[in-house]
């Protein structure tokens, strides 16, 4: 088992499109692919020059086989990947948006990453990596892939990685009583959160970053994405200030915003990592979320591998003492 940089852990299913943008009740030919948003992370990372791996169940199936060998193109190490013979992969639908709103139709339930829990993880060697990326799917998934995130949290200070969390919040999964009390707690328990404002408005009723990290203490680094406006970084140290940093977002003509969010945590936790400043990694993020918004698909190849930076229509605030 090879180390790795970065290690992403949740659900990554098959997806089923229309070939022509038209509506899936009318669609006469589809594509398969597959997407995932952790997945989608470590193959943006994978490009961009890091060792990022994924680690998840699959069904012995096809999809799975699908899913295994397509992330592995991506150069995504798959190793710590567990095929489950006693469940399905998942598999979602997407019915374009066509001037009316994009739908995603989930057929997941009792999936086999569903069925990810604690013990999993002593498969995946996580002394072997220095960071652990994940999200708020893996809570809504079962009881038993909520019990392994907070473990991977839990375990992060004493095998010495660090842990990212995307609260990524699906209402098809759970309600708001359930996922807001849920979700606050395990990203107080990360190293980095990133969270969109509009999440924090339905889950905790924030309406300003400033709401959100009142709330948000804990983490060391705090990402508020405020959609087509701007990206807003916290950064807390013992007996310091917190600082704070803000970058607009930038200006482009959006094909489809799904993957975009997956594609920002990318960027942002690529610069993070490599040691940018923030001001940097943020339009990083940016950049990357810009790229992937031109396309269908949940992850839009090509940028990591060519000096493509999108450039903001505004100078970058500076940063400000909170």
């Amino acid at each position: 088992m090879t180390a790795i940089d970065v290690l992403c852990v949740g659900e990554t299913m098959a997806v089923v499109t229309p070939a022509k943008a038209e509506p899936l009740r009318e669609a006469e030919e589809c594509l398969l692919g597959f997407g995932g948003a952790e997945s989608n992370v470590a193959a943006h990372l994978a490009e961009f020059g890091y060792r990022a791996g994924w680690a998840s169940r699959l069904g012995e199936d096809p999809f799975g086989d699908r899913i295994a060998e397509g992330l592995a193109a991506r150069g995504v190490d798959v190793s710590r990947i567990i095929r489950d013979p006693a469940s399905s992969t998942g598999v979602y639908f997407k019915d374009p948006d066509l001037g009316h709103g994009a739908r995603t139709l989930y057929y997941r339930a009792g999936s086999a990453a569903s069925r990810m829990a604690p013990e999993d993880s002593r498969d995946w060697f996580l002394e072997q990596t220095g960071w652990i990326h994940t999200s708020g799917i893996n809570p809504a998934l079962s009881s038993s892939c909520s019990k392994l995130t907070e473990h991977l949290l839990n375990k992060a200070q004493s095998a010495g990685y660090k842990v990212s969390f995307d609260v990524n919040y699906r209402p098809a999964l759970w309600t708001v009583e359930t996922a807001g009390p849920r979700l606050l707690e395990l990203a107080s328990m990360a190293t980095v959160v990133l969270v969109g404002l509009d999440e924090a408005q339905t889950l905790w009723g924030c309406s300003t970053a400033e709401d959100v990290s009142a709330l948000l203490p804990a983490p060391r680094h705090l990402v508020i994405k405020d959609s087509a406006t701007e990206a807003v970084e916290f950064i807390r140290e013992p007996g310091k200030d917190e600082l704070v940093f803000r970058v607009p977002a930038h200006r482009v003509d959006v094909v489809e915003p799904v993957g975009a969010g997956d594609a920002f945590a990318a960027g942002y936790l690529a610069g993070l990592l490599r040691g940018d400043e923030p001001v940097e990694r943020l339009a990083l993020g940016h950049s990357f979320a810009a790229w992937t918004l031109g396309t269908r698909a949940d992850f839009r190849p090509g940028h990591g591998t060519k000096p493509r930076i999108y450039q903001p229509q505004q100078t970058p605030a500076a940063a400000t003492k909170a």
